[in-house]
C-alpha cells in the first residue's frame, strides 16, 4: 500500500497502523538452566513453538551459550500461552516487550 506522506492519516488509517505495530511487539524469551536437557528444550520448542528440528536445535544452542535467546516474536497474548506452556514443562521463559530493547 502506498501512502502520500504529505497528507495527513486518517483515523482509521492511524488504528490499522497502531495495530500492526502492537501486534508483533513482543518476544518470548526462553532462559538457561543447569537442569533441563538440550533434547528436552527442542522437543519443548518443536512442540509448542512449532520450530524445525533444525530450528530448535540452533534455538537450544543458543540459549545454552548466551543465558538467553528469543524464540518467538508475535503478539502478546499467543506468547503468553506458549510461555505458560514452556513453564508448565519447567523451562523458564518470559514474555517481554520488543520496546524495551
Amino acid at each position: 500500500m502506498t501512502k502520500d506522506c504529505t497528507k495527513p492519516l486518517e483515523r482509521t488509517e492511524v488504528l490499522e497502523l497502531t495495530r500492526k505495530s502492537t501486534e508483533h511487539a513482543w518476544k518470548l524469551i526462553v532462559w538457561n538452566d543447569d537442569t533441563n536437557t538440550f533434547d528436552w528444550v527442542i522437543q519443548t520448542l518443536m512442540e509448542i513453538c512449532g520450530h524445525s528440528r533444525e530450528q530448535a536445535e540452533q534455538c537450544a544452542l543458543i540459549i545454552h551459550y548466551k543465558g538467553s535467546y528469543a524464540v518467538m516474536e508475535g503478539g502478546h497474548e499467543k506468547l503468553y500461552l506458549h510461555c505458560a506452556q514452556i513453564l508448565n514443562r519447567g523451562i523458564q521463559a518470559t514474555v517481554e516487550s520488543l520496546a524495551h530493547q
